[in-house]
């Protein structure tokens, strides 16, 4: 019985080498197309470059900048986050990089961080910060990005 079982445990090990080399599948580690229509996806598709967030990743090394971790973590502070983050993502007339910052509430003084697209976004989202209730201070480190 075991003689059996072993028999049929190399069959369909054999039987799965087989189907992941199946005719007209063949494999290349050269990155030339292999399979039919393949050539024309990857000339509409070509690959991308790596994404360079050296700048963005700069402004996060300085010691005494503020990050998500500095979050206060009582109610209120959760809470005015929480408001902001809403009605930021809600509001249509800001971009991608706008509903993305970086909003850290600490005793009820609210930090802004990252990139916007234009001074209006900056100005935009500190006032939606400030006319959340609760809020104390809003401190405005939002940069436009000129890129």
């Amino acid at each position: 019985m075991n003689t059996a079982k072993l028999f049929l445990m190399m069959s369909l090990s054999v039987a799965a080498a087989a189907c992941d080399r199946a005719e007209g599948t063949p494999r290349s580690d050269d990155n030339k197309a292999t399979v039919p229509g393949e050539v024309a996806q990857r000339a509409n598709n070509p690959t991308p470059a790596a994404a360079d967030n050296t700048d963005k990743n700069d402004r996060d090394r300085d010691p005494a900048a503020l990050t998500p971790g500095d979050q206060g973590e009582n109610e209120a502070d959760r809470t005015i986050t929480q408001k902001i983050r809403q009605a930021v993502v809600a509001n249509d007339t800001l971009s991608m990089n706008a509903k993305n910052v970086k909003i850290i509430t600490n005793g009820q003084v609210v930090t802004l961080r990252g990139p916007v697209k234009s001074d209006k976004e900056k100005a935009d989202i500190a006032a939606i910060a400030q006319g959340i209730p609760g809020v104390q201070r809003v401190d405005n480190q939002l940069e436009v990005d000129v890129d």
